[in-house]
């Protein structure tokens, strides 16, 4: 069988998104006839349905759902290699950059400073991103390199952590655990928990403190993959705002506690709980000289500083 066109692939990734070919044929900017049939031409080369269809429900199956990521994937690499490919024409050599504001961005400069320091280095842009942005930018071609902070997805992504701490549990002052000196992950279930936009899963299991659970066996755990609830944030300060309301405990980095000390809000040392990382992302498929010297300054700078600490 022969492989799938870049085109064919946008059709399935839209209708897997609308689930409705009428929205699905709009948004692309075509007729519905020639959608459905390149839909159905699809599923002919494949041997299977991509898409459970009656007269009121479209519905992706589990086939459909298993390929919508790696189309969306491939889609993701295709632009990519036009992104870099446009920088890299330039007659001066660019290198974008990014990290989501706070301990990254200012890790993230630090690096930049010591790149630019040094003999050739490309001329540097940083584009700073929010929650969850900075990987699927380096993915998708609009960023050559990335600080990624704990919890990220490594897909289609060489990453080499720079900085570990330890996560503390934020408290609303009088809550019943600011009595203990430390904490437990299991001391933490049961309670409401900051939730953060488009998270999946696994992300949540990190904020909660439920992801070593999640990677036992289910007879080890049998509420491991139960999910959390809890109002939603978006960004670290109206975190904190949410746990000082009453409304939620929450797992963060140490460093983000120390840089909000509140008379309402307690932090703990978690003992169990994974740490929290940031480390420098790329993609897998680069092979460009400046993205591994940029890397390279990276990890010298930061693996250094860890091991003279």
């Amino acid at each position: 069988m022969d492989g799938f066109e870049a085109r064919e692939l946008r059709y399935f990734v839209t209708v897997a998104e609308e689930l409705n070919f009428s929205r699905a044929a709009e948004r692309l900017g075509m007729a519905q006839p020639p959608l459905s049939r390149a839909i159905r031409q699809m599923e002919r080369r494949l041997g299977a349905d991509l898409f459970h269809r009656d007269t009121r429900h479209v519905a992706l199956t589990d086939l459909g759902r298993t390929m919508l990521d790696e189309a969306r994937f491939a889609l993701d690499v295709l632009t990519a290699v036009t992104r870099r490919a446009r920088r890299a024409a330039h007659s001066t050599p660019t290198l974008v950059v990014t990290a989501k504001p706070g301990i990254a961005t200012g890790m993230l400069r630090r690096v930049v400073d010591a790149y630019a320091a040094s003999p050739g280095a490309a001329r540097v842009e940083i584009t700073v991103g929010g929650y969850r942005e900075q990987a699927d930018m380096v993915r998708d071609g609009r960023a050559d390199v990335a600080l990624l902070g704990s919890y990220f997805d490594a897909r289609g992504l060489d990453v080499e952590p720079l900085t570990t701490e330890r996560r503390v549990a934020a408290l609303p002052a009088g809550h019943p655990l600011t009595r203990r000196g430390e904490l437990r992950c299991r001391d933490l279930r049961g309670e409401p928990v900051p939730q953060w936009p488009r998270s999946t899963p696994a992300e949540r299991a990190y904020w909660s403190g439920r992801d070593r659970d999640m990677a036992r066996p289910p007879s080890g755990a049998p509420d491991a993959g139960a999910d959390v609830s809890g109002p939603a944030v978006s960004d670290p300060g109206q975190l904190i705002e949410v746990v000082a309301l009453g409304q939620a405990v929450a797992l963060i980095p140490e460093s983000v506690a120390d840089g909000n000390p509140r008379a309402d809000v307690v932090y703990r040392p978690v003992t169990d709980a994974t740490p929290y990382t940031i480390a420098v992302a790329w993609s897998e498929h680069s092979r460009a000289h400046h993205v591994a010297r940029f890397v390279t300054t990276a990890t010298s700078l930061y693996l250094a500083r860890n091991v003279a600490s």
